[in-house]
């Protein structure tokens, strides 16, 4: 009897675990990547930091840069809590918006590779219910995996409407506020609305990943937060990385851009150029909200490096070397990329460099990344070598053209 009492506790106990979706601190683990610091780089890196906290156009940052294997650079800079006088340290957890779109998409490749989920599956195989209409809103639209890691579904997103559009009035949430909203409610109010084209036939810049992030739960047999942590998070020893945080004293607050910056209230609305979001500063602490697959992810920069370097070497130990490749190459035939102007396309999730010269980027041919509404960017350079992931808490701020010079010691 005493046995079986203590089998129920350790049985209850490790549920509890399993269920955890807080970073909490612990002993890290053995670092992939060895430090090599680069005195040159990290001279012209420092100098391009300090100029942008000491012009306020930053509160704080974090950046971290790995060269062929190796973390050559790494400094955190400013504060994570201007108002409270507390400084950004290298572990603070940030929310990372819509850098947690190629989390998620890096998921659902691991399933395919893994035989439990098809590119060319219909959503419909996973979730029966999600049945938008076409544009037309006579018919009813068939959407396929591949055309959610791609952003050719059909879908859009809320803050890219006017005020009174479709989205708007069905009140679908774009997964930065609405805290404590079920991920079916969204779900049902998503397919309410028809398509804003037939799938297939635009790059659009929508929720695909959020309804790719339900995809990914039902076909990994769990929960988003648990089926990421299973296929992704935890094979890569990214322990600070999760869709809900209990630890508030390590997050970041968020500001948006301003001269100085503007602390985020709750919630708070912020346009700009014609767009208008709407954040939820609260949501991360929410554990009820919705795990959004397409931006509500929160980490470190040390955890995304991880993510980035393992995308670079060929995707060990969560995909297989010829999806990796597949993922950065160009997906979307010669459907445009409005995000990624001229220049640029999409692959599986991420964006794509093809031509640098037209894309006037100092990257290689072939870089892949994305960035995060709340201020963060990262972006892997395979002909270059280099990792390069940036936190800051500064929405719409502009500080990554003069990181890449300094990267890249281009320009003035």
């Amino acid at each position: 009897m005493k046995l079986s009492k203590l089998s129920l506790l350790v049985a209850a106990t490790l549920a509890v675990a399993c269920r955890s979706s807080t970073p909490t601190p612990k002993p890290p683990p053995v670092d992939p990547i060895p430090a090599s610091r680069d005195p040159v780089l990290a001279q012209r890196v420092d100098a391009a930091i300090d100029k942008a906290v000491a012009e306020q156009q930053l509160v704080g940052v974090v950046v971290m840069i790995a060269r062929d294997g190796k973390l050559v650079y790494s400094r955190a800079a400013g504060l994570a809590d201007r108002e409270g006088g507390k400084p950004v340290r290298e572990d603070t957890v940030f929310r990372l918006a819509s850098m947690t779109k190629p989390v998620v998409s890096v998921a659902a490749l691991a399933l395919i590779d893994q035989g439990k989920l098809g590119l060319d599956d219909a959503v419909t195989k996973w979730l029966p219910e999600f049945r938008p209409p076409l544009p037309d809103g006579q018919r009813e639209a068939v959407i396929t995996v591949r055309q959610l890691i791609t952003h050719t579904s059909g879908l859009t997103y809320k803050f890219l409407q006017p005020p009174d559009g479709t989205y708007h009035r069905a009140e679908v949430s774009d997964g930065l506020a609405e805290p404590g909203l079920p991920a079916a409610t969204n779900l049902t109010r998503l397919a309410s609305v028809p398509l804003v084209h037939a799938p297939g036939t635009v790059w659009n810049y929508s929720l695909s990943i959020d309804v790719l992030g339900e995809v990914v739960a039902k076909a990994g047999g769990g929960t988003l937060p648990e089926v990421l942590q299973r296929v992704v998070t935890r094979p890569l020893g990214m322990t600070d990385t999760a869709f809900t945080v209990t630890d508030r004293e390590r997050v970041a607050w968020p500001y948006a851009v301003g001269s100085p910056p503007v602390r985020m209230t709750e919630p708070y609305a912020w346009s700009m150029q014609g767009a208008s979001l709407k954040f939820s500063p609260a949501r991360l602490f929410d554990p009820t909200s919705f795990p959004s697959g397409g931006a509500g992810l929160a980490g470190t920069a040390r955890d995304y490096l991880r993510f980035a370097e393992a995308m670079r070497t060929g995707g060990a130990p969560i995909l297989k070397p010829e999806t990796a490749r597949a993922m950065r190459e160009n997906q979307i035939g010669k459907l445009e990329v409005p995000f990624q102007g001229p220049g640029g396309t999409f692959g599986f999730g991420f964006g794509v460099v093809v031509d640098p010269v037209a894309a006037k980027s100092p990257k290689g041919a072939g870089s892949f990344g994305w960035a995060g509404a709340y201020g963060t960017t990262f972006w892997i350079d395979p002909p270059g070598k280099l990792s390069v992931v940036v936190l800051t808490n500064v929405a719409g701020n502009e500080f990554e053209p003069e990181l890449l010079k300094a990267i890249y010691a281009t320009g003035a």
